[in-house]
């Protein structure tokens, strides 16, 4: 903040005390590319590689949902997967539920 102070008290100023009227946008506009730099882009970022990772997926990989099951991937539809947990324990799941590869959170630790 001492940043957007300092700029602010550097703007130009009117006579009677009163700045232009583009100098009193200027903190808006910052604090919307600040939010947008910080929240929205990563975000979007995030989003697009769940949905690289989503379509991405393959017969036979190892992969945890959302819910925390793990399983292997025993069929793949448009929308769903099946999945095989322990002792042959087969479940359909949406692609949606899906959330990492299981290989992955082992490689990343």
């Amino acid at each position: 903040m001492n940043l957007l102070s300092t700029i602010l008290l550097m703007a130009p100023q009117q006579q009677g005390g009163q700045q232009s009227g583009w100098w009193s946008f200027l903190p808006l506009i910052l604090i919307i590319v600040v939010f947008y730099f910080f929240f929205i882009r990563p975000q979007m970022k995030r989003s697009k590689d769940q949905k690289k990772f989503r379509e991405s997926l393959q017969k036979g990989q190892k992969i945890i949902t959302i819910g925390g099951i793990h399983g292997r991937i025993v069929e793949i539809q448009d929308t769903t997967v099946t999945i095989e947990v322990e002792n042959g324990v087969r479940l359909r799941i949406e692609k949606s539920a899906v959330a990492i590869d299981n290989t992955q959170t082992i490689e990343n630790k």
